[in-house]
């Protein structure tokens, strides 16, 4: 059945089930709340929706029914497999009765492409179909995923899961507030969490549990602050004594973790954006190669995304005099100290592009010589509000990611005021805000390693996901206190039972533990 088919038919059901109390209401349903007026317990928010009043059981032996050229994809398949395990029990099929008639028993997931190319830009939208199956009124019945790219499959089998509800009293999993029709896709491209492992080192099985999580609330690029001044952990086989700035030989990271963690997330639909900070941020290297310009053509190998972070923060030039060679070097060719600062980066942007790669730096770029960037470069701001502004107006593209807000090692930033960070503020030309590829929070390393990485993330980054997913209109008009706050408790409660040591959402410093016995749908 043709796709606008099959959406005309469901809403045509939608307005029949509704024909009893519910259709009397004569408001529409709020674009953030279900048909009895509850909260819409759907993180982040979708675009679109509609529901009705019915709860449906679903078949613990739910089945996978793959639809159109990119349905039978193994990523689709294995994220189905992923989500089928969330949603149920691991005693689930053994405790299903043999006579038991559930409403959903199959999901059929129709993917019209079978590109399995994931760049900045993919189309992640898709549209949700579940209704009642059997009954006078059943046009559309059990459920059904559509979307034009596996990707777009993928944040669909998120949604779906998070609808299905276990059920204490009859030990089922249900869809409630049934029939659902969403039509859902991103507001921003650019949906990131910037992980630094140069200032603690993270296991590889913390980085797979980190984008895991971020699946869950959509984020989409995974910036990989992988070295700074303190360590050097990756492999670089061309430069086979770089790691020696690792802490130690077993805080590192091999070129196979590497690609496996880029190939893992990509099964998540999550690009890995990687950082080589520099000039500024490149202490560590010199245990290796003191001497070394910035070698980025291995790392084209391991890093397929097309941004490239350069870094260019922070750049102390005091110490270029005081060191004989690049006093120099400097003399030589006449420069200034900030001149050199100027050509360092520059040069480093070039060998980027000529890697095919668009380069993104820090704002200090753009702050000291923004009319010399390349027109390509994507401007990363950080140091407060109103840079983003400044950058389109010039024509370049912006990433927000203003410390005060989207900082996540700033433990004292309450999640009201995360949430409400509007990477569009001060931009009111349309043209200038389609510059504005999305934001970022970042999770800096200094005080945080495997032992708190995750609640320090959790559940603030979530926040800024909804703002970054969801219609402005849509996440503006919820009251703050109230249903957004009981969303949000239960997304974090939800992270909890994902295995997810989120923290309570509540707390006055960030990471805390409960200040004492109670429920995580109100801590």
């Amino acid at each position: 059945m043709p796709p606008e088919l099959l959406a005309c038919l469901f809403l045509a059901l939608v307005a029949v089930s509704a024909s009893g109390a519910a259709a009397a209401r004569r408001h529409p349903t709020p674009a953030n709340s279900t048909a009895t007026g509850n909260p819409v317990y759907i993180w982040p928010l979708p675009k679109n929706f509609t529901s009705g009043t019915r709860t449906l059981a679903v078949d613990p032996d739910l089945a996978l029914d793959p639809r159109g050229p990119g349905g039978g994809a193994s990523a689709v398949a294995e994220a189905f497999g992923r989500y089928r395990s969330l949603i149920f029990s691991p005693w689930a099929h053994a405790a299903r009765p043999a006579s038991a008639g559930y409403d959903v028993a199959t999901l059929t997931v129709v993917v019209a492409s079978a590109d399995e190319t994931l760049e900045l830009g993919v189309d992640e939208s898709y549209t949700i179909y579940i209704a009642v199956a059997g009954g006078a009124n059943s046009i559309v019945s059990g459920a059904t995923i559509e979307a034009n790219t596996i990707y777009g499959a993928i944040r669909g089998l998120e949604t779906f899961s998070q609808l299905c509800v276990f059920n204490y009293d009859t030990k089922n999993v249900e869809v409630r507030y049934a029939p659902w029709y969403i039509q859902d896709e991103p507001r921003f491209a650019f949906r990131g969490l910037m992980l630094d492992t140069s200032r603690h080192y993270l296991p590889v099985d913390v980085i797979k549990q980190v984008i895991d999580s971020m699946s869950f609330s959509k984020l989409n690029v995974l910036h990989w602050h992988i070295i700074d001044e303190q360590s050097f952990p990756l492999e670089i086989p061309s430069y086979p004594n770089l790691w020696k700035g690792s802490y130690s030989k077993s805080e590192r990271y091999t070129v196979e973790d590497a690609r496996y963690i880029v190939s893992y997330a990509k099964k998540r639909g999550i690009h890995v954006m990687a950082e080589i900070d520099v000039p500024g941020h490149a202490e560590s290297w010199g245990n290796g190669y003191p001497k070394l310009w910035p070698s980025l053509s291995y790392m084209r190998k391991i890093f397929p995304f097309g941004l490239f972070h350069l870094g260019g923060d922070e750049v102390y030039t005091g110490c270029w005099n005081l060191t004989p060679h690049v006093k120099q070097w400097l003399d030589e060719r006449n420069m200034t100290t900030k001149e050199a600062y100027k050509y360092f980066v520059l040069k480093a942007q070039e060998i980027a592009i000529d890697l095919n790669w668009i380069p993104v730096n820090w704002e200090e770029t753009f702050n000291s010589f923004g009319e010399s960037l390349n027109p390509r470069t994507v401007v990363h701001n950080w140091l407060g509000p109103g840079v983003c502004p400044k950058v389109v107006a010039k024509g370049l593209r912006c990433i927000m990611s203003n410390q005060g807000v989207w900082y996540l090692d700033h433990l004292d930033v309450p999640w009201e005021q995360v949430y409400t960070a509007e990477p569009l503020a001060g931009i009111n030309d349309t043209a200038q805000q389609k510059l504005v590829l999305g934001g970022e929070v970042c999770m800096w390393g200094e005080t945080a390693d495997t032992s708190d990485v995750q609640q320090t993330i959790w559940p603030r980054a979530a926040a800024a996901a909804e703002r970054m997913w969801s219609q402005l209109e849509a996440i503006s008009a919820q009251d703050l206190e109230t249903t957004v706050l009981a969303r949000l408790h239960y997304f974090r409660c939800l992270l909890n039972h994902r295995g997810i040591a989120a923290a309570p959402v509540t707390n006055f410093y960030a990471r805390r533990p409960p200040i004492g016995p109670g429920s995580c749908f109100l801590q």
